[in-house]
């Protein structure tokens, strides 16, 4: 690398070219150039981003603080965007968790809840099923039609299933299997205590025609609060 605050001769600049690494190098050390030299600020000509005309230092400036400004702007845009979907979205669980409360008789809450949130979240299709629920139950149509191979994956689950139907057996309880595409399981679990691991009773199923509805990747926060809020509703089946 060149020295540039020692005198320059053309042997030294012949075995030592100046690289543009050297002279930026020499600008940000010498931080008083242009104080002693101000004349030189008003000579410097940049190409534009915005065509190949020639622009000075402080116009080119000028349009990089602009560029930022805008920057700043669509990202404020986007985040207030943001926050009106989760408001959208608490408003609708709010509603969702209201008329489960509203709910008088236990053996409804199942119904009342996938009809809920096939209304409040716009679900083409839903269902749900719950097994070890007790005796008065039993007979309930939320409570029949499980496989033991439904319930041995349903314990595999450590949270919301979400992608393709891939030939799953819960697809089956659904109205129309044949136009999924896309779905989301949700594991509901019996309330338990720290001491050892809550088990899956019972699946919400929720389902789409659209792909790309749900699939794997995709945040899953919003599933996970569903999927407590309905177990703990769903205890009193027990």
């Amino acid at each position: 690398m060149v020295n540039l605050n020692f005198p320059l001769t053309s042997e030294s600049l012949s075995m030592n070219p100046i690289t543009e690494d050297d002279i930026a190098n020499f600008l940000i050390h010498t931080p008083d150039f242009f104080d002693r030299h101000a004349e030189l600020l008003a000579t410097v000509r940049l190409t534009s981003p915005h065509g190949q005309r020639a622009v000075s230092l402080q116009e080119r400036q000028a349009e990089m603080l602009r560029e930022k400004i805008r920057a700043l702007e669509l990202r404020q845009m986007e985040m207030m965007r943001h926050g009106t979907e989760n408001e959208v979205l608490m408003e609708r669980l709010h509603r969702w968790v209201k008329s489960l409360l509203l709910t008088t008789h236990a053996q409804d809450l199942p119904a009342k809840m996938a009809e809920g949130i096939a209304q409040e979240f716009v679900v083409p299709q839903t269902a749900i099923r719950i097994w070890q629920v007790a005796p008065a139950h039993q007979a309930e149509p939320f409570a029949q039609g499980v496989s033991e191979s439904v319930k041995a994956y349903a314990q595999t689950l450590s949270g919301p299933y979400v992608g393709a139907p891939a030939g799953l057996e819960v697809v089956q309880w659904l109205a129309e299997p044949n136009a999924v595409q896309s779905l989301a399981i949700l594991p509901l679990r019996a309330l338990s205590n720290a001491e050892e691991p809550a088990r899956v009773i019972g699946l919400l199923v929720l389902a789409s025609p659209d792909p790309q509805r749900y699939h794997e990747g995709m945040g899953t926060t919003l599933l996970e609060r569903i999927t407590e809020l309905a177990s703990a509703a769903l205890s009193h089946l027990g």
